[in-house]
């Protein structure tokens, strides 16, 4: 693969949350791998290597598992949209993760519900001071005008629990029973967990943040795909170049 340069792994698992960022970080170098295309090249300051792991646990531990192996990154971050499971959190809303768990993990009665199999964890921690540059960005962000459009003013920031699974929920029902099981968690979306227990296991720090593309209660009326379309760029944007400077420097 040539030089050996530590780089800043970005991560999100459709194309469009992640195209503003690959766009203008302009990759001198694209590799593809396991279905996978891995774009290397620079982006505010920093060496990075962007890359999309595709919908669900599985295609993201894959993904992030081979950006490790292969560009041994000294940090992921992971951005993305989210449902919102707090009743509080609005259309816009951004959530960075302190914790992450997997809702849909249970290997009882061989290990309590939620933890991860010989790990002796339920909830993997994010590196502390990713997450707090993550927030920092976030505070900072100023709607665009496409973003306005979307009736989405005065985003508000969001610190806590994100729980991941393979399940889509599609109804204020199963937000209801997944708040009932897990009452702190703020968001769940379907990939952050995994990418979560891959870092940890190998010692990278990483963090999550997710913007809120629907609410408990599906109440609100909002064209998803118009979400994708003009309000992913603008927060991947915003998000990715808020936390790129400074970033830790050691492994784990």
């Amino acid at each position: 693969m040539g030089r050996v340069v530590p780089v800043i792994g970005l991560v999100s698992a459709m194309a469009e949350e992640l195209a503003a960022v690959i766009d203008v970080v302009h990759a001198e170098e694209v590799i593809e791998h396991g279905g996978r295309r891995y774009h290397r090249g620079r982006y505010a300051g920093e060496d990075v290597v962007c890359v999309i792991s595709r919908i669900g646990k599985v295609a993201a531990a894959t993904t992030v598992a081979i950006l490790l192996e292969r560009f041994r990154p000294r940090a992921v971050v992971m951005t993305g949209l989210a449902g919102g499971v707090d009743p509080r959190l609005a259309i816009g809303d951004i959530v960075i993760a302190d914790t992450l768990i997997q809702h849909d993990l249970d290997a009882r009665p061989l290990f309590p519900r939620h933890e991860i199999p010989l790990l002796g964890i339920a909830q993997l921690p994010a590196d502390p001071a990713l997450a707090d540059r993550l927030a920092r960005a976030a505070e900072r962000f100023i709607v665009p005008p496409e973003v306005a459009a979307l009736g989405i003013t005065a985003p508000r920031v969001w610190r806590g629990l994100i729980a991941s699974g393979d399940q889509f929920f599609s109804s204020s029902d199963a937000v209801a029973a997944l708040r009932v099981l897990l009452p702190d968690t703020l968001a769940v979306e379907m990939e952050g967990a995994a990418v979560a227990q891959v870092c940890h296991e190998h010692g990278i720090p990483f963090a999550v943040a997710r913007v809120i593309s629907d609410t408990a209660d599906h109440g609100a009326a909002l064209d998803f795909a118009r979400f994708l379309r003009d309000a992913c760029g603008p927060y991947a944007r915003a998000l990715v170049e808020g936390v790129l400077t400074g970033v830790p420097s050691g492994r784990g």
